[in-house]
């Protein structure tokens, strides 16, 4: 049986995305932005919450954990390194470790850089990728707490995964992250491509999400740090690759 995944919007430009392992019955949220938005989504499933698993501390991703786990009595799961900036998290997981909902499991890989401890969730046997605020639609969430070497680091696995893998990311900014892209490699034939698919999605109110990683492999900035074009846009050939990320997240900054 199937791991069915639910997308919907959450907060101002949130995703949120329920994960509904059909041998078991059990659905978890991954991360918990907004209950009104995820007990809506429940009702039009027909689902019941039994998990929600939180990738970082930031407000939108876990405000409503106390208002799910009192209803619903759930279990959480969570970042480990963030442990002390979190309530309400039942157990902890880092680098590593695997999540089990009924039948599906998730792989728990470390991607510091927007928050320290920041985690995602993979699902293998059905190809998903809970990418949260480490990696978005042509873009990678802004380095709050880590630093470039680590950050490239944790991207570049996430790189490694198959193309075919779709992922869902944490907010609705690819519109923002493919104009930026195109400024700084405007040559580049498969971002020019999804820059038009998602101008289309968008001018439609379609989302963007979930994407398919093989694609953001060829046109995303951040998943190309050593790409020769790139160090050479900021004028630092031959740079570390993670110095060139890191150079590429501080243009995005001021973009």
């Amino acid at each position: 049986m199937a791991l069915i995944v639910d997308v919907f919007p959450a907060r101002e430009d949130n995703y949120g995305y329920l994960v509904h392992d059909e041998a078991s019955g059990r659905t978890a949220a991954i991360d918990a932005p907004e209950t009104a938005a995820i007990k809506a989504a429940l009702t039009r499933r027909g689902w019941t919450l039994s998990d929600i698993f939180i990738t970082h501390h930031h407000i939108d991703h876990v405000e409503a954990i106390v208002d799910l786990k009192a209803e619903f009595g759930v279990r959480v799961i969570g970042p480990r390194d963030e442990a002390d900036k979190i309530e309400g998290l039942n157990e902890l997981v880092g680098d590593g470790d695997e999540i089990v909902l009924g039948d599906s499991k998730f792989a728990v890989m470390a991607t510091p850089g927007h928050t320290l401890g920041h985690i995602v969730f993979y699902n293998a046997e059905g190809g998903h990728l809970f990418s949260a605020d480490a990696l978005f639609s042509l873009g990678v969430g802004r380095m709050f707490e880590g630093t470039p070497g680590p950050m490239w680091e944790g991207v570049k696995r996430l790189r490694e995964l198959p193309d075919e893998t779709l992922v869902y990311c944490g907010h609705e900014y690819t519109e923002s992250n493919a104009r930026f892209a195109l400024s700084i490699d405007p040559d580049n034939e498969a971002l020019k491509k999804r820059a038009a698919e998602v101008k289309a999605l968008r001018a439609e109110g379609k989302p963007t999400i979930p994407f398919n990683l093989g694609e953001d492999k060829k046109a995303n900035p951040f998943l190309r740090a050593d790409a020769p074009e790139l160090a050479k846009h900021y004028g630092i050939e031959g740079a570390a690759h993670g110095e060139v990320f890191g150079a590429i997240r501080k243009g995005k900054d001021t973009f």
